[in-house]
């Protein structure tokens, strides 16, 4: 009892240390020159459906199977849907049996990673690199060539058909 009393104290202590640092959103890498877009979480609130603000600005995670951009075989992009950058390409998305849309690879300087440590495992969670909207996690259980299943949230995206035009970036 007392050895389990102790890991039980040792873990709780350790949430209570890096969740802050997690919810704070200043450690997510950033590795390329895509100019930020700031704005308020009330302006973000303003442009956004809640569950949407709540996805992409609090972290929180869309029931499985709940997107219908799980069922999106269409060609064309996949969009940040707060401002607009263009994250995946839809050749590069799959069926991973998740309930979420999964791809296999992001487009170049589109995502910035950190740590995410709220499950106690250490899992990284990735952000649009533009808004630092958050999209989902990033696992090593994906299809060849990259091993990757980049797990987004559909709320967290918008579907643009190619041959259509993209949105313009918020601003």
């Amino acid at each position: 009892m007392d050895r389990r009393r102790s890991l039980k104290y040792l873990f709780g202590s350790l949430t209570l240390i890096a969740l802050p640092m997690v919810h704070a959103g200043v450690s997510w890498a950033r590795e390329n020159t895509v100019p930020l877009l700031r704005k308020s979480k009330a302006e973000w609130a303003s442009l956004l459906s809640p569950p949407a603000y709540r996805v992409l600005f609090e972290e929180d995670t869309e029931r499985p199977g709940s997107s219908p951009l799980n069922q999106e075989k269409r060609d064309g992009t996949f969009v940040c849907a707060a401002c607009y950058l263009p994250l995946f390409d839809s050749k590069k998305k799959y069926e991973s049996g998740t309930g979420w849309p999964s791809f296999w690879q992001p487009l170049p300087e589109a995502l910035g990673t950190k740590t995410d440590v709220q499950l106690l495992t250490p899992r990284t969670e990735y952000h649009c690199m533009r808004c630092g909207g958050h999209q989902g996690h990033v696992f090593d259980d994906g299809p060849q060539p990259t091993g990757k299943r980049y797990c987004n949230n559909g709320l967290a995206l918008k579907f643009v058909p190619r041959g259509d035009k993209l949105p313009a970036l918020r601003t």
